[in-house]
């Protein structure tokens, strides 16, 4: 005979003794509900039949902590794998094996060279000692002009970059539009357009100064930079906490402020490895001024070859050229990789 918990007990069943006394609490609404039997904390996370022995395909879990414990007991398929900062690191453009393999070419083309060079003359090695201090002369010239490009696209690219996150329509257009003309103009044409566009020499109050040929190739050089570092100042801002402008605006900080004091202090080691990598870019590019007839190390090599008039020290030179790039471009790689180690996100 079934008996309801809520109803009295029948005459003659009271408290007396023999008779089993049940527990008739109700249960608080706010306690947790009662867990299920072990054999049911089973969750299946794998692909294909679920089978008792099978370690892999199951997962425990604690069906009292919620929703979380059953979102992170579930399968994600990811697209693609994470890889771990800890194990790997950046791998760099040039490597000292590069380096090596660089050398020995130029061995060899000064082996290949010498045997095919005729009686009498002097050998390739002392022909490229001879006019090394002319190439370095050049070289420097590269430098130079890679610098003051730098220089110059990265103040403007700066400027630029801040207008590309501008709050006026009208600003932010007319930034983006600039920036993505000059980013995908082809670096040769613009060196063409600067020499033939720019004049020879600018009046400056009753001084006449004179526009040589590689400060117009510099400018040149310097309206691509712009548009990348642009593009670099945009990224590195946008990349930025929502939390910090908030933070900030909780301040009573101007946008102004804002940007000086929070915003571009967290941006300059976002955007110190890449602007590394885009001078080393700028560097192995000065050589296209040689088209535009500026004396620098690529145009002063073809000098020497035509003064000498040897055929047997072509790959020799331009090989000998190359070496003085990698050499001056390999230690910025590495600190390139060196930085974006130290400033990567864990």
């Amino acid at each position: 005979m079934r008996r309801s918990l809520c109803s009295p007990p029948p005459c003659g069943e009271g408290s007396g003794v023999g008779v089993e006394e049940r527990s008739t609490t109700v249960p608080h609404r706010h306690d947790p509900p009662p867990r299920p039997s072990p054999s049911r904390n089973r969750v299946y996370t794998g692909f294909g039949p679920s089978t008792e022995g099978s370690k892999s395909a199951t997962a425990d879990f604690d069906w009292g902590e919620g929703e979380d414990a059953i979102a992170s007991a579930l399968p994600v398929l990811k697209p693609f794998r994470l890889r771990s900062s800890g194990c790997h690191s950046p791998s760099s453009p040039f490597t000292a094996r590069h380096g090596v393999l660089l050398l020995v070419a130029f061995m060899l083309s000064i082996c290949t060279g010498e045997a095919h060079a005729g009686p009498g003359v002097p050998s390739i090695l002392a022909t490229i000692i001879k006019w090394t201090p002319l190439l370095a002369q050049g070289f420097a010239l590269n430098i130079a002009m890679s610098f003051l490009a730098m220089a110059i696209g990265t103040i403007f690219g700066l400027v630029l970059g801040l207008g590309l996150i501008a709050v006026t329509p009208p600003v932010r257009a007319a930034s983006w539009l600039i920036t993505q003309f000059f980013r995908n103009a082809p670096w040769l044409v613009l060196l063409f357009y600067c020499i033939l566009l720019m004049p020879f020499e600018v009046r400056v109050g009753g001084i006449i100064v004179p526009l040589p040929g590689w400060a117009k190739s510099t400018a040149g050089l310097a309206l691509p930079v712009m548009a990348n570092v642009a593009e670099l100042v945009r990224g590195a801002v946008q990349s930025i906490p929502s939390g910090q402008w908030e933070a900030a605006e909780a301040l009573a900080f101007t946008r102004l402020q804002t940007l000086r004091l929070v915003i571009l202090p967290q941006c300059v080691k976002r955007m110190t490895p890449p602007w590394m990598n885009l001078y080393a870019i700028v560097v192995v590019g000065t050589p296209l001024a040689s088209i535009v007839g500026v004396n620098e190390a690529m145009t002063l090599t073809g000098d020497v070859l035509s003064s000498e008039g040897r055929p047997e020290l072509l790959v020799p030179m331009y090989l000998y050229l190359l070496t003085w790039f990698f050499i001056y471009c390999y230690p910025i790689a590495r600190a390139t990789v060196a930085l974006e180690r130290r400033f990567q996100v864990p």
